[in-house]
């Protein structure tokens, strides 16, 4: 091995022979195989960026939807409730409650979705409960998810006594 590499007597390694590519060590050859591999994969870390970056934006998206969803729900709850304990009142009309309702949702998250959800009461049956019932769909911005997105909501309160 010493002659194929071009080593002389004095152990060293003649320029002809390292010219030439005959005295590579084995670092030196695994080197060159991992640049030739590299430079065969230029611009793959663009494409998968961009890649992963959409599936990225796609996921942000369908987590703020449903934020925004749940934070509706949450106030055609709230003011369902509110409403329902409105009417509730003595002296007050159980269709007062509906109103009162449908004017909290339009406090709590602005007119444009308030005017898609619908408030009805209903008066105190047997049991002596008032009920605001609030439904409606609203409409998305992650397109995925459906079209529109139904809302439904109950709330009850007992009727104060004379």
């Amino acid at each position: 091995m010493r002659a194929a590499c071009g080593v002389g007597r004095a152990g060293r390694r003649s320029r002809a022979a390292v010219g030439a590519g005959r005295c590579r060590t084995r670092w030196a050859t695994l080197r060159g195989r991992w640049t030739r591999r590299r430079a065969g994969d230029a611009g793959s870390a663009v494409v998968e960026f961009v890649l992963v970056s959409v599936l990225l934006v796609l996921l942000l998206l369908a987590v703020a939807q449903v934020a925004v969803y749940l934070h509706i729900r949450a106030v055609v709850t709230a003011s369902a409730a509110e409403g329902a304990r409105y009417a509730a009142n003595a002296d007050v009309a159980p269709d007062a409650g509906a109103a009162r309702a449908e004017d909290l949702l339009g406090r709590g998250m602005g007119t444009g979705a308030a005017r898609r959800i619908r408030c009805a009461a209903d008066g105190p049956g047997a049991d002596g409960l008032v009920a605001v019932r609030c439904g409606g769909a609203l409409p998305v911005f992650f397109v995925p998810l459906g079209g529109v997105l139904p809302v439904d909501v109950t709330g009850h309160a007992l009727e104060e006594g004379p």
